[in-house]
């Protein structure tokens, strides 16, 4: 088996890499915790719009009410 070849490797180099790698990280952080801000969003406008579709299915049941009472009332 022959050795694994390795270049030279500087301290420095090492330094450069994490902090290239540190700087990934928190830009990961950063853009999951704009995702999870988006999501909170999204979740408030998803709750608001099924409270309104709620509500205005009921407003469509009471109109299909007075609809067939007014159709039963022409009908007699």
């Amino acid at each position: 088996m022959t050795p694994l070849r390795r270049g030279p490797y500087s301290a420095r180099t090492m330094e450069d890499e994490l902090a290239a790698l540190e700087a990934r990280v928190e830009a990961l952080i950063a853009f999951t915790r704009e995702l999870q801000d988006a999501n909170d969003i999204l979740r408030r406008e998803l709750l608001a719009l099924q409270e309104r579709n709620r509500d205005l299915n009921g407003r469509v049941v009471q109109a299909t009410m007075r609809l067939d009472a007014l159709i039963a009332k022409v009908h007699e």
